[in-house]
């Protein structure tokens, strides 16, 4: 059994600014003792995601199931 999930518009370009640490931390690059550089270029990337998709918080409410599908 598989599941495909549609992203609507999925295929259109987003532009995120990082820095080259960031981008670095986001391929796999482990800086040890400085974990906020990840947590700094994720958080990034999803304030992206949800401003160009308008997505509300897990904690405010949740996903509808159609729109997952």
């Amino acid at each position: 059994m598989s599941l495909t999930a549609k992203i609507p518009h999925g295929e259109e370009t987003v532009t995120v600014e990082l820095t080259v640490k960031e981008l670095m931390a986001l391929a796999g690059i482990r800086f040890h003792g400085n974990h906020t550089i990840e947590v700094s270029a994720r958080k990034k990337l999803n304030e992206a995601i949800e401003e160009k998709f308008d997505i509300e918080r897990a904690d405010e409410a949740p996903i509808a199931y159609q729109q997952l599908v």
